[in-house]
Parts: C-alpha cells; sequence; structure tokens
C-alpha cells in the first residue's frame, strides 16, 4: 500500500505521543465511521485524509520522505492575486511538525498581505474606481499617485507599521511650496484619510491584521479653524464693484442670495430656473476634469432641492439670459472659470476696500445673513442642501439669539419648579 495514503497506528502513536494499543483503538474506531459510510477500510491503518481531518480539522498532508528519513509538506494555496501557487517545504522532524508549518504559513498568507502598497494600489482601483463618480476619483487618485505612492509604493502592505505612518506623516508636516507656506491643516487631514480609507479597504476585503494608520494617531484638522464670510453691507460694496461685468455680476448674485456650490452654478440651465413660481431648481453638478466639462449629480443626495429666489434677483436673471444669444432650453448659462471667478474677487474686493474670501465663502456668507434674520437651522439646511445638524455645528457660533433664549426658557424652567 502507499504510504502517503494511510497511515498505521504506529504512526499515529508516534504523531500524538500515546501508546500503540490506544493509536490501534482510534484506527478501529475511525474505520467503523468509515464503514458506515460505505468506505472500504484495512484493518491496522486508515486513510490519511480522514485522520487529518478528524484531528486537526484540515485537509492538508505532510509526506514522508522515506530516503532522508524526514518530513515535508506539499500543497496549493490562492496568493493575493488569486493566483493558484505550489508551495513545498522539507526537513521536519516530525509529522506534526510540517503539519503545524503549513497551517501557521496559510495563516500567515490569509492574515498578512504580500503585496506591495503599489501593486495594493491596483487592487484597490479596480475595486473602488467603478463605485465612486469620476470626479471624486480623479481627487482620490491624485493624491495617491502625488502623494502616497512616493513614499510607500516598494513597501509591503504587511511591513507597514505606525511608525511609518509617522514618518510619512512628519513628511508632509515639514512641506513648504516655494513661497514658504505649508499645507493648510484641512489638507493634511485629507491626505490622512486617504491613506487610512487604503488600509481599511485591505483589512475589511483583503484580510490585513490591522490599521497603522489609526495607531499613528491623527493628522491635521477637518475643519478650517476660521470661517471667512462677509455681511450684507462687504457684499453690497463687492457687487457694486463688479457690477460693470455682468457676465460674472449675475453670477456673484446667485452665489451669494441664493448660496449655491460653484458647481452647482456652472452646471445651470435655462430649464433649471422657473420664473413663473421664482425658483431654482438643483439637479445636478458641473466640473472641468482632464480637459473635460463634466455634468455629475450634485454633491450629496440632499443637494438636489428648489430655492426660492427673491424678486430682484428673478428680475435679474431674466434680463441676463434673455441677452444670451441663441441659448437653448438645456444650455449652460455660465461658461467661466472657477479661476476667472477667483480672479474677479481678487478685482471686486480690492476695489470695493473690503477683505478677500473664497468663491466658497458666498455660501457661507449665505447662511451667516439667513442666521442674522433669524430662520432656524432646519430651513437654512434645506435651502443651502446641508443637514441640519451640520448647519448647527459648523455655524453654532453664529446662533446667539437661540442660545439666549435657551437660556431664559431654562431659567423660566427652573423658578416654576421651584416656586411653591
Amino acid at each position: 500500500m502507499n504510504n502517503t495514503l494511510f497511515v498505521t497506528a504506529g504512526d499515529i502513536a508516534e504523531e500524538l505521543g500515546i501508546s500503540k494499543p490506544f493509536a490501534y483503538k482510534l484506527v478501529r474506531q475511525m474505520n467503523e465511521e468509515l464503514e458506515a459510510k460505505g468506505f472500504l477500510t484495512i484493518a491496522g491503518r486508515v486513510s490519511r485524509k480522514y485522520y487529518e481531518e478528524k484531528f486537526y480539522g484540515i485537509t492538508k498532508a505532510a509526506y514522508k520522505d522515506e530516503k532522508r528519513g524526514t518530513w515535508f509538506v506539499s500543497f496549493h494555496y490562492n496568493d493575493w492575486t488569486g493566483k493558484n501557487c505550489r508551495k513545498v517545504k522539507r526537513g521536519f522532524k516530525t509529522r506534526r511538525e510540517a503539519v503545524d508549518w503549513e497551517q501557521h504559513f496559510l495563516m500567515k498568507e490569509g492574515s498578512d498581505l504580500d503585496m506591495t502598497f503599489s501593486e495594493f494600489v491596483a487592487a484597490y482601483t479596480r475595486d473602488m474606481q467603478p463605485k465612486l463618480k469620476h470626479n471624486t476619483w480623479l481627487t482620490k487618485e491624485h493624491i495617491v499617485r502625488t502623494k502616497l505612492l512616493p513614499y510607500f509604493k516598494d513597501k509591503k502592505m504587511r511591513d507597514i507599521k505606525p511608525k511609518d505612518i509617522i514618518q510619512w506623516q512628519n513628511k508632509q508636516i515639514s512641506y513648504r511650496d516655494e513661497k514658504g507656506k505649508p499645507y493648510a491643516p484641512t489638507y493634511l487631514k485629507t491626505l490622512q484619510s486617504e491613506l487610512s480609507a487604503l488600509f481599511n479597504h485591505a483589512v475589511r476585503f483583503y484580510e490585513l491584521k490591522s490599521n497603522p494608520v489609526t495607531k499613528a494617531g491623527p493628522l491635521g484638522k477637518g475643519r478650517a479653524e476660521e470661517m471667512l464670510f462677509w455681511t450684507k453691507e462687504e457684499y453690497l460694496k463687492f457687487a457694486e464693484a463688479v457690477k460693470e461685468k455682468p457676465y460674472s455680476y449675475y453670477a456673484f448674485q446667485i452665489l451669494y442670495w441664493c448660496g449655491l456650490r460653484l458647481g452647482e452654478l456652472l452646471a445651470l440651465t435655462p430649464q433649471d430656473i422657473d420664473f413663473e413660481n421664482k425658483v431654482i431648481r438643483i439637479t445636478k453638478s458641473y466640473q472641468r476634469l482632464q480637459g473635460e466639462d463634466i455634468i455629475t449629480d450634485p454633491k450629496t443626495p440632499k443637494s438636489k432641492r428648489v430655492i426660492s429666489m427673491p424678486d430682484f434677483l428673478c428680475e435679474e436673471l431674466q434680463d441676463y439670459i434673455s441677452r444670451l444669444y441663441g441659448v437653448l432650453p438645456t444650455d449652460r448659462i455660465f461658461h467661466m472659470t472657477k479661476s476667472f471667478l477667483h480672479h474677479e474677487m481678487s478685482r471686486g474686493s480690492s476695489l470695493a476696500g473690503i477683505k478677500r474670501i473664497r468663491v466658497h465663502d458666498l455660501r457661507h456668507s449665505h447662511v451667516s445673513l439667513l442666521i442674522s434674520m433669524g430662520f432656524s437651522a432646519v430651513s437654512i439646511g434645506n435651502r443651502v442642501g446641508h443637514e441640519s445638524v451640520d448647519i448647527t455645528y459648523r455655524y453654532a457660533h453664529m446662533f446667539p439669539t437661540e442660545q439666549s433664549q435657551m437660556a431664559m426658557k431654562l431659567n423660566e424652567e427652573f423658578r416654576e419648579g421651584t416656586v411653591k
């Protein structure tokens, strides 16, 4: 009989460290179980495969090298790419050592990634790119290509430790551009978030043991410390300064008085504006990506909304669109670039003698105006496409009247409870 197909009572006694009589008893029990299932058996020995499944919970096998008097393992496994590979390891003194080594190897392959960081990025791309919006993926890909791959590309995923992450963090913190400016805290936070997302994916779907980014600690800040905005008086000075250029003036009017995101503004078409009901319907967003005009869904599901316009803005937009020659209902009505609007912001701010803010800060300015007018966080959130909890969190310092009212109400409750 082939010694690799069956195991004898003597082999079992040696391997398990038990007496031969007890080993014979185990062989009889296993053979009886096999006979009950309809299999053929041989007295004094039992199927090696059945024995391994019974005592090791595995279907792997170790083999005796009769010439050398040692044991070896030979088995197949799938590597991280899904490729079927064969592994042979020789020179074990006992069968138990051989099986233990095989189990340890397979556990290591299953729990740690053997691929390099750059190889995992390729796998991550295959997994995630089809699931993300085109503009979201391009932003992610740029950060991975320019900020992560240059540092980690040749390191194996399983060998990247928290200390490596800390060294990378310090490199980002020490960065200075040609003008001596460091990365903004919010940008540092974005870089770390992208790196952590890669390792989280490896933990969830590729059996990496843990995320070293989490253990390394935070980098940067989620929000800028200072939120810039214009008061109504400042905006009116600015609007007067840029009024001689209708193209940019009307864009700024919508951004300030309606609180649109820039991408939402640039995606607007005549059919999105209902002059009869004086509303703007936000259903899409625009971006210029890799030389192409890309129209996507708005930033979040909440961003799809209907915004009521004040009468004066409705009249201005009617006048503006009527002066666009040959415009169709589905044509975009604003074709300026982000850099053009930034330039106009700088020009108008200088002419008006007011502080310079970003284009996106006009959205903050709109929210601050609505807060000063006494509108609730829920109403404001619905108008600008934010959850009310986000409005409350980000603009809490702008709700002084509500805080005072809360304190007064609590004071009244206290007095009612103590007065007999």
